[in-house]
């Protein structure tokens, strides 16, 4: 079991922090100066260190370039008006990412790697966390198999890396969705609830189909039925019909257990909101918006936080929402901020301080 102090760390002679304005960044295109970096051979983890964000020396013959044995995860960090740093939520990340390296037959990653040494990642590079509104410090570990051979196998070897990348609002404006009819995202027995990398690279086909039609992103719906609603593009979603917000289960194996997703939920309930989390049809939604009941809709996830949805295509059935006129969506994510920036008191133990 590896410890903070085998953590072995070497800092950059530069940073690259004076050449970036934190100002206004897009996701995910840049990175801090520091990784985090362990490997896993003979039945244990090893090597362990923080060092220079750096290119990877990979063979041609890497299994998880041929047989996509990979996952990842999503976290943000944020800084309190004090200049304090937090984690959002650490460990129902690390639980999660524990849950997809099993469902992909790949070793467990001790807290001690995972948590600690995240921990000590970002405390290196904190004064990378943007200090600004909706923006943040976007912490992505992720793990693939490193075997260097083909064979279709699980890896004896696997690499667990840890990168940072300061970030602003992953969807600027509201999102127009279109109803996926043809493609699915997962089926029942599938691998929909963990974080594997295939599940996104499927998706890429589908929603570029969309995109082309002037939609921003999949509404997905089952593979059996082909009725009920599923993730939307990389989120979970929901829907505020009367004072009941709607979410689909996980029952079935089929969609990600987002931690944004749990969050809201606790937050809806404590907002007076009944919270309903099962099958929930497009049909359903549909006459709820027909009868005038249907009055928000919109995905939650790590990276788009919470994303309002303007616009509902189904077949030749457009639900158009005047997300201005919203009460839900607005205050649900002013709550959440409010408790991520420190600006309220965080009662649900939710901020880990770094």
């Amino acid at each position: 079991m590896t410890a903070a102090a085998d953590i072995i760390v070497t800092k950059a002679e530069h940073s690259k922090l004076k050449d970036i304005n934190l100002e206004n960044i897009p996701f995910g295109k840049y990175f801090t100066d520091h990784m985090l970096e362990a490997d896993y051979e003979d039945g244990e983890w090893k090597n362990v260190e923080i060092k220079p964000y750096q290119p990877l020396l990979l063979a041609p013959s890497l299994a998880a370039l041929h047989y996509g044995q990979a996952i990842f995860e999503g976290i943000k960090a944020y800084k309190n008006a004090d200049g304090e740093a937090f984690i959002f939520r650490p460990y129902d990340n690390f639980k999660r990412f524990n849950i997809s390296a099993e469902r992909m037959e790949m070793p467990q990653v001790p807290e001690e790697i995972f948590i600690e040494g995240m921990r000590m990642l970002i405390d290196i590079d904190k004064s990378w966390i943007p200090e600004k509104k909706e923006h943040s410090l976007y912490i992505r570990p992720f793990m693939f198999s490193s075997d260097e051979m083909i064979g279709v196998r699980p890896s004896e070897k696997y690499k667990f890396i840890v990168i940072l990348s300061p970030t602003g609002p992953y969807y600027a404006a509201p999102m127009k969705i279109n109803v996926e009819e043809k493609f699915v995202r997962a089926v029942p027995g599938g691998i929909g609830y963990a974080k594997a990398a295939g599940n996104y690279g499927a998706a890429m086909y589908p929603t570029a189909q969309a995109r082309k039609q002037g939609y921003d992103q999949v509404l997905w719906i089952d593979a059996l039925e082909h009725k009920y609603v599923q993730e939307c593009g990389t989120m979970n979603v929901f829907f505020i019909i009367g004072k009941t917000a709607v979410t689909p289960n996980l029952d079935a194996g089929t969609i990600l257990a987002g931690v944004t997703r749990d969050s809201v939920i606790i937050l809806l309930k404590e907002m007076g909101y009944t919270v309903e989390e099962r099958p929930i049809s497009i049909n359903e939604i549909i006459e709820a918006h027909k009868n005038g009941t249907l009055h928000d809709v919109f995905g939650t996830g790590t990276a788009a936080t919470i994303s309002f949805i303007k616009e509902l295509k189904y077949k030749d059935y457009i639900m158009n929402f005047d997300v201005e006129k919203w009460i839900a969506t607005p205050e649900v994510k002013k709550r959440m901020d409010a408790i991520k920036y420190g600006i309220e008191a965080d009662t649900h133990g939710w901020m880990y301080r770094i």
